[in-house]
């Protein structure tokens, strides 16, 4: 098991949830509805656990012994993606299903989502394989399935800062080092 093969299958099944929805008749609204609201609860998970394991390890990358200059930047990207994300979900909440806006409001989370996960697939995961041991990417999958097994219903959307995010992680980590620090192989939650 690996997280980013996890992330990975995550970002199949959305793809292939928005693609159900566009081959539904419009008129078939209660069957819209009904996928919609697996894929929003599902998006909203997605990037809520990767916001609790996948970016702080990432950011780890940005501050350890051989510093990956790109992780900063990619997690404050992907953290202003995830509120886009968010908040074009939240738009299609205030439209019937299958009528004109709510298929507007869809296509547009579908965009801001592809976008997400192009640049993520890209650059986010390509690094944290490139530098993390299979070991480790491993036991980030079990906590990172966890996660998604014990919020199965949905978590609660919310709006993070992006920047605010990234330092707050980094000072955990930085805490979590600091000299002293009861640290002993790595015993994390």
């Amino acid at each position: 098991m690996d997280i980013t093969q996890l992330i990975l299958d995550d970002h199949h099944e959305q793809r292939r949830l928005f693609a159900m929805l566009e081959q539904i008749d419009p008129a078939d609204s209660r069957s819209l509805a009904d996928i919609w609201g697996r894929l929003a609860v599902f998006l909203e998970l997605h990037a809520a656990a990767e916001e609790e394991i996948f970016y702080p390890e990432l950011l780890r990358l940005a501050i350890g012994s051989q510093p990956v200059s790109s992780a900063e930047p990619e997690t404050i990207d992907a953290i202003h993606d995830h509120n886009e994300i968010r908040d074009a979900i939240a738009a299609v909440a205030g439209h019937p299903a299958g009528s004109q806006p709510w298929r507007d409001a869809v296509a547009a989370a579908n965009a801001a989502n592809s976008d997400h996960m192009a640049e993520e697939e890209r650059e986010g995961l390509t690094d944290f394989r490139r530098r993390t041991s299979l070991r480790e990417r491993h036991d980030l999958a079990v906590r990172f399935a966890a996660y998604e097994a014990r919020n199965f219903a949905g978590v609660t959307p919310v709006d993070k800062d992006p920047e605010t995010y990234v330092r707050e992680t980094e000072a955990a980590e930085q805490a979590e080092l600091a000299p002293g620090s009861l640290r002993i192989g790595g015993l994390r939650p």
